[in-house]
């Protein structure tokens, strides 16, 4: 994903720090689902301003308990014809994408295809400057590769809706991508030593994927993935900028203050790590999965869970808060593990508690083009969700 869109560089997206020492992994004192509470949580479409938002919370219970759930929506799936939201509809997942992509990659460590604690250098020569130090698989997976800047003069610019609006129909392969940030002649920290949101890290394993595989990373997460869960509404674009059956409509507030359709977009921006599209329900039962260890061995799902040491601060100098391909959120004290997601009139959270008892998938179609105020809903439906007793 390019500089200027939501959550591409710095800190990138997030609703509450990662580490704070105090953070429990216990889910056994959350209180019951509240549902006027979820209720009010995506009622608000003024902060953030959107034009729709659907919740969906389980809540496994106590031994013995076959569990409860909770679905609701609000605004409307096309503000043309006025039609609700439906559970069906499918919507862009953006930076959720992050985390199958994740999983491939650590299942092919597992299969010993490749060695996760060894430079990306190995696997894929010639992409990086030689001037570059050794970039860790590991380094990949946990944003903490260094890998610089977008820069140069293929970055567009895409600081006005009206800006999006013309490249929204640009074609890019990876390499392309991988161009506009190698053009410095040295990494922007040394690999390891902090934490900086990058979407070309998963540029780069998607590539990796593709060269160990002779499959694209979206043929491989299906294959290993969505077709073995079921997940029939997880869907890789590739140039298709349709969304295709039902789906939510996503929308950008132009300069006159009109809502401009951005359904339609190019998503080969965004290759490898923020292209995919699915249903609430597909990605609640990947989470699911991936939580009960169905597709990955516990040593290697244990990493998607694990921080950084705690030397190792965003560039910011708050708390790293991403693992192997999940990234960390601590609300009411609960410890949370997931992702979130932003495309252009997109945003999306999946979150679970560590032993899955607790679960929520948000979406909702914000219609600013930047993500700053975005968070706002999903700290709210957050804090809802992680209700403890009283």
């Amino acid at each position: 994903m390019l500089a200027a869109t939501a959550g591409s560089a710095g800190t990138g997206p997030a609703f509450a720090a990662g580490r704070t020492g105090r953070a429990s992994r216990r889910s056994d004192d959350l209180a019951p689902l509240d549902p006027a509470a979820l209720r009010a949580a995506i009622a608000d479409l003024s902060h953030p301003r959107a034009t729709a938002a659907h919740l969906r919370v389980a809540d496994m219970g106590g031994t013995g308990s076959s569990g409860t759930s909770w679905y609701g929506t609000s605004g409307v799936a096309d503000v043309t014809t006025g039609r609700e939201v439906g559970r069906h509809d499918r919507f862009r997942i953006g930076s959720i994408t992050k985390v199958f992509v994740a999983t491939v990659v650590l299942q092919l460590a597992h299969e010993g295809r490749l060695h996760l604690h060894a430079p990306v250098q190995r696997y894929l020569p010639g992409l990086l400057p030689d001037t570059y130090a050794p970039v860790r698989i590991t380094h990949l997976l946990t944003h903490t590769s260094g890998l610089p800047n977008e820069s140069g003069p293929d970055v567009p610019d895409l600081s006005t809706p009206e800006a999006i609006d013309a490249h929204r129909h640009d074609r890019w392969t990876p390499e392309r991508l991988l161009a506009t940030v190698t053009r410095e002649p040295r990494t922007k920290f040394r690999p390891g030593s902090a934490q900086e949101y990058r979407g070309t890290n998963y540029v780069l394993l998607a590539l990796l994927i593709r060269e160990l595989t002779g499959r694209s990373h979206g043929a491989e997460i299906h294959r290993r993935v969505t077709r073995p869960l079921g997940l029939t509404e997880v869907t890789s674009p590739g140039h298709d900028p349709r969304i295709h059956g039902p789906h939510v409509r996503g929308y950008l507030t132009m300069a006159d203050g009109s809502l401009k359709d951005f359904t339609e977009y190019d998503q080969s921006y965004s290759w490898g790590e923020g292209e995919l599209i699915s249903t609430g329900d597909d990605l609640d039962r990947f989470l699911t999965a991936l939580f009960a260890g169905r597709l990955l061995p516990p040593h290697l799902l244990r990493l998607m869970h694990t921080l950084p040491p705690d030397d190792v601060r965003m560039l910011d100098g708050s708390p790293a808060r991403y693992g192997a391909g999940l990234q960390t959120a601590t609300v009411n004290g609960v410890e949370l593990w997931g992702k979130t997601g932003e495309q252009y009139g997109y945003a999306s959270a999946a979150f679970s508690t560590v032993d899955g008892r607790r679960r929520f998938v948000l979406a909702y179609n914000p219609v600013g083009a930047s993500a700053a105020g975005q968070p706002t809903m999903t700290q709210r439906v957050a804090e809802a969700v992680t209700r403890r007793r009283v």
